[in-house]
Parts: structure tokens; C-alpha cells; sequence
């Protein structure tokens, strides 16, 4: 059930009781405190909760700030939960009574991950206009240009990849039978198999020349082989699996293994032919899959010395006078900067209501002349002077 607020939070007796000094916020959570207080921020976590039925939730207002200072301080749901707890000034910004409950860290878990990126790209596009709307934003000047954003892995392997597809595959069909399908169906884990050529691989790489490269790329094979022969024998676990949960349709916990299941057969599949390419000695492969956990992050080359390459995600950020970020867009691999740029610069004339007179960004993220006008038709007002540096 949606709590939007909770009224009964600055009503009790320790309240009355803190003096005049102690109510006050810091003029920053002040701020922040009075800028939040807006519909456009309640409206997108309505569609997430039903206005009569349920355990109440935590308070919109409440989660709001609370992911507030989250963000601006760098915490964990942990210890901001425990700071929050311990400090008077966070909790009336929290709108949280001194004698009431700060959640729990793993609710707030819950609740960031069922609203998903839907709602927190409505949140920022709320936040955006409302900056617009009070003259804040301006966006007559701006400065366009992509980072990296990497994503939580470490530096990846083949060998390494197909390892942890067999020892996933190996715990998930060890879980799928725990809930009573495919009891009975023949599969043998490779994990420690697996996990033995690695220690192998491992020894190799401390020697130097062609040998140990060779000799890498043979145990490269051999995890491969094994992988392989995982990938052929879970096809029956997944068929019976799946003919247990036509005979229970509301298996939901079995039905999120066999589908989790599936998936990592697809990436498994993936990896073997990404393999077998560079082992056939083709270095460069598009797409390449560097990750089980954040299948869609990607190796990125921006020709940074301390990092050559990264791996995750580009985001194209155009930044405004004042230090607003107007707009951002995540991308997949790294497109190039160039055919992004118009459209960055249109969507920042749609909330703003006014062209950028000048833009600024690296070598290759706009058209070729140094200065140049754009023609009014390509965002439909007035031409705006453009320079690249």
C-alpha cells in the first residue's frame, strides 16, 4: 500500500520537547528539503504500489531523502541506514520522528530494484524540468562529451568466463532439483574440473615465451571442451525442468531457475564461439561478452594510457553552464560521439525551451568545420553557433 507521506512523524512529544536550534536543518538539506517537496517527484512510485491493499510502504518523502544522502555522501544502505539513526538533523530531513523506525537496509534493497530505471529516469527527467521551470537550468551553453562507466567486474578471460558458466550452470541445476524437478535426470558437474585447469592456467602465465602461451591456449581448450560437454547434457535437465513447471504453473521460484538457467546456457554457448575465434588466432571480435553477471558491458578503448581498455558502459553527458547535467544518455560499447551530438542538443532545447547558443565538446563530436551555425530546421527554432575543442 503507498504511504506518501507520514503525518503523524513530527507530532510526538520528544518533538515538542528538541529546542528551536536542533530543528533547524543545515541550509544545503534545507534546500534540498524544500525543493523535494514537489508532485513530479511522488507521481512515478504510484504505478509501483496499490492505493488500499498491502503492508504499508516507507514513505515516498521518506525514500526520497534517503536516497538523497545516499547519493551525495557515497553510502551504503548499511551505513546510511546507522547514520541516519544516530543523527537528529538526518532524520527530520528524513522526516523520520525520534521515536520512529529508520528501515531497514535491505527494504530500501526492495524497493530501489522493483523500481527499476524506469522510475529513476522519470525522477531525473522531474528534476530536470523542475530546474528548467525555476530558470535554474538554462542551457545556452553546454558541453557535450562521453565517459566510461565501468562496470563491477574484473579484467576477463575466456578461460576464465567459461569457468564460472560451468560453475553456475552446476549450481543452478544443483538448485533446480533441490525444488523437486529433473530429480532424476543425469547431469555431472565439471566445476572442480574446471577449476583444476585454471590453477594449471594460472601456473603457466608465471613463465614467459611461446611455451606457456601454448600452453595457456591448450587449457583454454580443454575448460572449453568441458564447458561443452556441460551444455550438451543440462538440454535434459532444462526439458524436464520445464515439464515439472507445466505440471506446477505457480513454481515461481522454479520457473526463475529454469529461466536463469536458460540464459546462462546462451552465454555459455556465446562464449564457446567467442573462443573458438580466438583461439583460431582472430583477436578482434565484436560484441565480445566479458561478463555472466552484466552481460551487456563492453570492452572500451578511449586510448587512456593508465587504462587502455575498460570495461562497461559509454555515457554521453552534456553538461550546462552552471554545472547541471541537462542531459545523459547510456550506451552499449562505444558509438561514436558525432551522431549523438544533435539529438543531445535537441532534447536539451525541449526541456529548456531555448537552443544552445554554443557547445562544446572533443575533437569528432560534431561536424567537421571548427565554427559553424546550425540551420534553425534542425531543432526546430533559431541556428546556434557551434565549436568543437
Amino acid at each position: 500500500m503507498l504511504r506518501e507521506t507520514d503525518p503523524q512523524a513530527s507530532l510526538t512529544l520528544w518533538e515538542a520537547l528538541l529546542p528551536e536550534q536542533a530543528k533547524r536543518l543545515p541550509a544545503e538539506l534545507e534546500a534540498v528539503d524544500a525543493y523535494l517537496d514537489d508532485e513530479r517527484f511522488i507521481a512515478p512510485w504510484r504505478a509501483l504500489f496499490d492505493r488500499r491493499l498491502g503492508r504499508p510502504s516507507v514513505p515516498v518523502d521518506t525514500l526520497l531523502r534517503l536516497l538523497y544522502l545516499k547519493h551525495r555522501y557515497g553510502l551504503g544502505y548499511e551505513s546510511l541506514c546507522r547514520e541516519v539513526a544516530d543523527s537528529i538533523g538526518w532524520r527530520r530531513f528524513c522526516r523520520i520522528g525520534l521515536e520512529g523506525r529508520v528501515p531497514h537496509p535491505t527494504t530500501l534493497v526492495k524497493l530501489v530494484g522493483r523500481a527499476g530505471p524506469g522510475v529513476i529516469a522519470q525522477l531525473n527527467t522531474a528534476l530536470v524540468e523542475k530546474l528548467a521551470a525555476d530558470k535554474l537550468l538554462r542551457g545556452r551553453k553546454l558541453r557535450v562529451d562521453t565517459t566510461v562507466v565501468e562496470a563491477d567486474i574484473d579484467y576477463p578471460t575466456d578461460a576464465d568466463l567459461l569457468e564460472q558458466a560451468v560453475r553456475k550452470v552446476g549450481g543452478l541445476v544443483r538448485r533446480i532439483k533441490a525444488q523437486g524437478a529433473a530429480g532424476r535426470t543425469g547431469f555431472r558437474d565439471r566445476s572442480r574440473a574446471a577449476g583444476r585447469r585454471m590453477k594449471q592456467l594460472a601456473h603457466s602465465l608465471r613463465r614467459r615465451g611461446g611455451e606457456a602461451m601454448a600452453e595457456v591456449d591448450r587449457l583454454t581448450g580443454e575448460v572449453a571442451g568441458l564447458a561443452r560437454r556441460t551444455v550438451r547434457e543440462v538440454q535434459a535437465v532444462v526439458r524436464n525442468a520445464r515439464r515439472a513447471l507445466g505440471r506446477q504453473p505457480d513454481a515461481g521460484r522454479l520457473g526463475r531457475l529454469v529461466g536463469e538457467l536458460q540464459a546462462t546456457i546462451g552465454h555459455t554457448d556465446r562464449l564457446l564461439l567467442q573462443t573458438n575465434q580466438r583461439l583460431a588466432g582472430n583477436r578482434v571480435i565484436p560484441h565480445r561478452l566479458v561478463s555472466l553477471a552484466d552481460p551487456d558491458a563492453r570492452p572500451i578503448r578511449k586510448g587512456k594510457p593508465q587504462h587502455p581498455t575498460q570495461f562497461g558502459y559509454t555515457m554521453l553527458v552534456a553538461e550546462e553552464e552552471r554545472g547541471f547535467i541537462a542531459d545523459h544518455q547510456l550506451q552499449q560499447g562505444n558509438p561514436p560521439d558525432g551522431p549523438q551530438l544533435v539529438s543531445a542538443v535537441r532534447r536539451v532545447a525541449e526541456v529548456t525551451g531555448r537552443v544552445a547558443a554554443t557547445w562544446s565538446g572533443t575533437a569528432g563530436s560534431g561536424p567537421p568545420p571548427t565554427t559553424m551555425r546550425w540551420p534553425s530546421s534542425a531543432f526546430g527554432g533559431s541556428g546556434c553557433n557551434a565549436r568543437a575543442g
